[in-house]
Formats: structure tokens, C-alpha cells, sequence
């Protein structure tokens, strides 16, 4: 309906998020959006791509591969017609099912033993610095973000040029373009929990997702993800001592995934029972013991490059990508930060009830990201004044703008709006 707006795509975005896959099918949806006549940087007529797929089928890699896979490189490509006619599996009878699962039980024994043989070696050449990671020094704080949440998602997002982030990284030796962001959603966060007075005296942790998938090889699907959880230093007022501090913590943890082995960690999380997991994370929320329980991190922030070619869909050209992401009672807020063609999108998926304007934390961002763009340039009386405003809270009557047309990723989800007429959309 109209006006067609960014408000809209986000709120239907949103909705469809929330809504279960049906187990009883192919695990994946796919929607168009069409009508987006009033978002700011899209064309009007632009429509939008919704990819919704269970998390157990993809990680954000291939999720990020599915939305290539879906467009041309150039426009105007007719697409070629089958050349195998397909043909879907038989269903499995039950005696295969059984036969397989058995073989598979058989093995497990020796495939434990065989990651243990290879775990086991690295333990014991962990250097101080990744010791130093490894240690938990404090518990994270609990936050808004760490209660049982509801059925009901927001969603919103916006977008900056990939050479402001990487001018950030080259203020700081040895900085990478992940831990810029990492520093705009801390600052982000900081200011959005300073405006309602919830700000901890410690600082917020963040559950970074790293991909464990052999580079040579890209049409892979599944989920290979393993994780290193990164402190934000939210309580360090000083956006260069963050910007810092966050780089160093970066590299203690990627030296303790590195001394233990990121792929060796995956595949040891396979053998814990998945009836086992179900049973405890079903028993969790009948508790809901989220609301007291010491979170293992406050948010997640994860980061999945996207292409830097122009992408078609029928001579529409694919204009920006969002993601959406799974949350999940104690842990009610994901950042997602991926790239189109010299832009860098960053989005969030959030529990409305622990985050209820979605505008302002959005604010919260950008003021996060211009601050820690100006602070790399010469200081002058105007970029000092700017400094000083960067500094000051966020105006939520300001936050009420967004950006392009999305892509979302549920689980990996991606909203693409795609620019009607011949050669353009998103």
C-alpha cells in the first residue's frame, strides 16, 4: 500500500520473519515485495526480495552465495532453459533411515576420536596472548537484550560507503574493517543504552560469528560457523581508546580461536546430542529462566561480505542488501553487517519488546559511524565542532529517516529491493 515507504518494507520484513518455517516443507521462503515507491536512494517502482531460510540449511556465507546465485551479472540475460530435466529424491523409506542413522552411530565413536587427536596437540601450545582471551574476565553484564522474548521482531538498517569504513581501519594500525564495525555497533550501543539510563558499568560482549569454510570451495551449503566472543568496551568513553581497545581484544580472541582450532571447535559441537539441545532449549523457555540466567554475551555482530559487482534480476538491478538474523531468548539483538558495491549495509534484527524504536537505535549507529569517521581527520575548528556534536545524545525525532531497499537474512534471510525499468532494482 502507500506510500510504499522504508518504514513499511521494514515492519512486512519484519513480520515475515517472525513467522515459522513450516517443517513439513523445504526449509527456505522466498517473497517480492513490490510497490516501494518512497524510499530514500530507490527508484520508484523498486521491488524487494525476501530469502528466508533455516539457519540448519545455511550459514551467512552461502545465504550471501543463494542471493548471488539469483542474479546475472549483467543486464538483459535471458535465462537458459534446463539443460538435465530435474528430478527430485525418492523418500526415504523407513528401514534406509534406520540403516543410515545406524552406520552413523557405528562411526561417531571414531570421528570423536579423531577430533580429540586433534585438539588435543594445540591445547597445549596456547601462547599468553591467546590464554590471555581465553580467561573470562567478568561475566557479561545483564542488559535489556538478555531476557525471554517475544514472538514479535523489528527490523531496520542503514548504509555507509566502504571507503569511510576502511578510512576508520587505516586510523588504527593493525585494525581490520570487521573491528570498525564492530566499533560503530559499540558506540551505537553505548549511546543507545546511555539515552535510557541502562548503561553497565562493565562492558558488553558480543558473539562474533566466524566462517570456518574452505576458501576454494563455494558451492557448499550447510553451516560452518564457529564463534569468538569479543568485549565492545562500551564503558570507555573515549571513541579512539574503544576503537583500540577493541582491536587488541579482536586479536586476543582470534589467537585463542586460532591455538584450539576454529574448524576443530565445529565439529566437536556435532556431537552433543541434538535431542539433548531441544529438550534443554524448550525447558528454557518454559522457565524462563533467560531473565536470570548470566547471558554468555549481549549481542551478536556478524559480518558476511557481499559482492562488489553490480547483480541483475531480468535487467533489474539488485540496489542494497540487508540482513536479517535469528535472536533467541537471552540474546535479543543481531547486528548484521554485509556489502554491495562500495557500500557497507548494517542491519538488525531485535525482539520489539526489548527494543521498541528501532528509528533511534538506527540513529544511534550513525552517529556512532560519523564519530569515529571524524576523529581520522586533521582536526579543525569544523571538525571539532563536529566532534562535539558527535558527542552529544542522539535526537530521536532524527531517527526517523532510513536508507535503501533490503535484504534480509533470517537465518539467512536477505531482502533485495530491485529498481524497476530495464537495468535497475533492489
Amino acid at each position: 500500500p502507500q506510500p510504499g515507504d522504508w518504514r513499511q518494507l521494514c515492519i512486512q520484513s519484519a513480520r515475515l520473519h517472525a513467522r515459522p518455517l513450516d517443517l513439513g516443507r523445504p526449509l527456505w521462503e522466498l517473497y517480492v515485495i513490490e510497490g516501494l515507491n518512497n524510499v530514500e536512494d530507490v527508484p520508484a517502482g523498486s521491488f524487494a526480495f525476501v530469502l528466508k531460510t533455516h539457519h540448519a540449511a545455511v550459514d551467512g556465507a552461502s545465504g550471501v552465495e543463494m542471493l548471488t546465485a539469483l542474479h546475472d551479472l549483467v543486464p538483459g540475460v535471458n535465462p537458459p532453459g534446463p539443460t538435465i530435466e530435474w528430478k527430485p529424491e525418492t523418500v526415504p523409506q523407513p528401514w534406509e533411515l534406520l540403516a543410515r542413522s545406524s552406520v552413523n552411530q557405528a562411526m561417531r565413536p571414531f570421528q570423536f576420536a579423531d577430533v580429540m587427536a586433534r585438539m588435543l596437540p594445540t591445547a597445549t601450545g596456547v601462547t599468553p596472548r591467546a590464554a590471555q582471551a581465553i580467561n573470562v574476565q567478568t561475566p557479561p553484564p545483564r542488559t535489556r537484550f538478555n531476557v525471554t522474548l517475544s514472538a514479535h521482531r523489528v527490523i531496520d538498517g542503514l548504509h555507509v560507503p566502504l571507503a569511510g569504513v576502511k578510512q576508520i581501519r587505516a586510523s588504527l594500525e593493525r585494525a581490520t574493517v570487521n573491528d570498525a564495525m564492530l566499533a560503530v555497533v559499540s558506540g551505537g550501543l553505548r549511546r543507545y543504552l546511555l539515552d535510557k539510563a541502562e548503561l553497565p558499568a562493565e562492558t558488553l560482549v558480543t558473539m562474533v560469528p566466524v566462517s570456518v569454510r574452505d576458501p576454494n570451495v563455494t558451492a557448499e551449503a550447510g553451516n560452518q560457523v564457529s564463534a569468538m566472543v569479543v568485549p565492545l568496551h562500551t564503558n570507555i568513553e573515549n571513541v579512539h581508546e574503544r576503537f583500540a581497545a577493541i582491536r587488541d581484544a579482536t586479536v586476543n580472541a582470534k589467537a585463542a580461536l586460532q591455538a584450539v582450532g576454529a574448524r576443530n571447535l565445529t565439529e566437536f559441537a556435532q556431537f552433543v546430542p541434538g535431542a539433548l539441545i531441544g529438550a534443554a532449549t524448550r525447558l528454557n523457555a518454559e522457565l524462563r529462566t533467560a531473565n536470570q540466567a548470566t547471558p554468555a554475551f549481549n549481542v551478536v555482530v556478524t559480518n558476511v561480505p557481499g559482492s562488489q559487482v553490480p547483480l541483475y534480476t531480468m535487467g533489474a538491478r539488485l540496489v542494497a542488501t540487508y540482513g536479517m538474523g535469528p535472536i533467541y531468548d537471552g540474546m535479543g539483538l543481531m547486528n548484521i553487517v554485509t556489502s554491495y558495491c562500495g557500500e557497507v549495509y548494517l542491519s538488525f534484527t531485535a525482539c520489539r519488546e526489548v527494543l521498541d524504536d528501532p528509528a533511534f537505535y538506527t540513529a544511534c549507529l550513525q552517529q556512532s559511524y560519523d564519530e569515529l569517521l571524524a576523529g581520522t581527520k586533521a582536526p579543525t575548528a569544523a571538525g571539532t565542532a563536529a566532534s562535539a556534536v558527535a558527542q552529544t545524545p542522539p535526537v530521536k525525532a532524527a531517527a526517523a529517516t532510513k536508507k535503501v531497499a533490503a535484504t534480509k537474512k533470517a537465518a539467512v534471510q536477505k531482502v533485495a529491493p530491485k529498481r524497476a525499468g530495464s537495468s535497475s532494482r533492489r
